[in-house]
């Protein structure tokens, strides 16, 4: 008799802010015997430290982690050839923030109103070698959709670094610590801010967040 193949199995880190929908998601994963969770953490920092030292298959990160921007995390790990796939959780599904999640080379986008089903099978999509976006997101029509004004057809002008600023401007997140967020200084950040604002045509923050609110840009966490 062939001895029994054991399934292969993978290792999946979790990085979210908020305890009790991480421990779900990590009691959920664990009931697919393919796949094992080797870490839960709720910032940036710890979830880059992590990356770097265990090297798991999967990192499931939350867009909006605390003290560390996802996608940089994203970036470096991917500038170093970590092997990693990384999986981000969003809030948002604007064509702007898929646009930028895409470009910085995730490996997945799931909303976070997506059932558990779509993150599972997000799973299974990255790790046969493709990329995975939320079929909660019509991404051929977010890719073709027109700029609806003159401010929208500037916001598709923002750097992906602009952009990264505008977005924690709006959430309320101040200059230094969007630095310590981004590995740039406040200096960097006063530059990137006064340049979208320019592009823009707004001259304050709180006229970017009526911007954002506008066009529901800022999640509802």
């Amino acid at each position: 008799m062939v001895p029994a193949v054991a399934p292969a199995t993978y290792s999946i880190l979790l990085a979210h802010p908020m305890t009790l929908l991480r421990e779900g998601l990590a009691a959920l994963c664990l009931q697919d015997p393919q796949f094992r969770v080797v870490h839960q953490c709720s910032e940036g920092t710890t979830a880059l430290q992590c990356i770097e030292s265990a090297k798991p298959d999967i990192a499931v990160l939350d867009f909006s982690l605390p003290d560390f921007y996802a996608l940089e995390i994203v970036r470096r790990q991917r500038n170093a050839h970590t092997q990693t796939r990384f999986v981000v959780l969003c809030a948002r599904r604007d064509r702007r923030t898929v646009m930028d999640a895409l470009r910085s080379r995730v490996s997945a986008i799931v909303l976070d109103s997506d059932p558990f089903d779509f993150l599972i099978e997000s799973f299974g999509t990255i790790l046969s070698g493709n990329v995975y976006v939320s079929p909660s997101i019509e991404l051929n029509k977010l890719l073709n959709a027109e700029p609806k004004s003159a401010q929208d057809h500037s916001l598709e002008t923002l750097s992906a670094r602009e952009y990264q600023v505008f977005y924690m401007l709006v959430e309320g997140i101040r200059a230094k610590e969007i630095g310590n967020r981004l590995g740039l200084s406040p200096k960097t950040i006063d530059t990137y801010r006064a340049s979208l604002m320019r592009k823009l045509g707004i001259d304050s923050v709180a006229g970017l967040a009526k911007f954002a609110v506008g066009r529901n840009l800022i999640s509802n966490r």
